[in-house]
């Protein structure tokens, strides 16, 4: 198992938008850029991933599962985008602001903080765990 962590304009998709796709889950569309899509063609169904809130908010928010692995875009008529599809499994009980997370030493090598603009990006397991604990998540997927 990977995980990952995908990030979103709130006023784009929301953590909102996307628990109400319920178990089905939602491609995760929208991706113009080679090393995300890459990182998607990578994804596992049963990986988990953190949904990330862009723009003013800044944080993990939600835990997603990749429900379908890479596959065309529904909206691209180009044929050179893939996606995923995620589903929602779960709020983080605190939200994660990137303050905190470039504050806490253990994270520093994350990509989320040497490269901050990639949208979908891997997420190493012992981010994972420290990001679900500072999130309130006590026993992590």
């Amino acid at each position: 198992m990977a995980y990952w962590l995908l990030k979103s304009e709130a006023d784009t998709w929301s953590w909102d938008q996307q628990k109400k796709e319920g178990r089905k889950g939602a491609e995760w569309g929208g991706v113009r850029n080679y090393q995300a899509r890459n990182n998607m063609r990578a994804m596992r169904k049963g990986d988990f991933g953190f949904f990330y809130h862009t723009g003013a908010e800044k944080s993990v928010v939600g835990i997603v599962k990749v429900v379908k692995e890479a596959h065309p875009e529904s909206t691209d008529s180009s044929g050179q985008w893939e996606c995923v599809d995620v589903a929602a499994v779960r709020d983080l009980p605190k939200p994660v602001t990137l303050a905190e997370i470039k504050a806490t030493p253990a994270l520093k090598p994350m990509v989320l903080v040497r490269n901050p603009r990639l949208s979908v990006q891997p997420v190493t397991e012992a981010e994972w765990r420290k990001i679900c604990a500072m999130g309130g998540i006590a026993d992590p997927p």
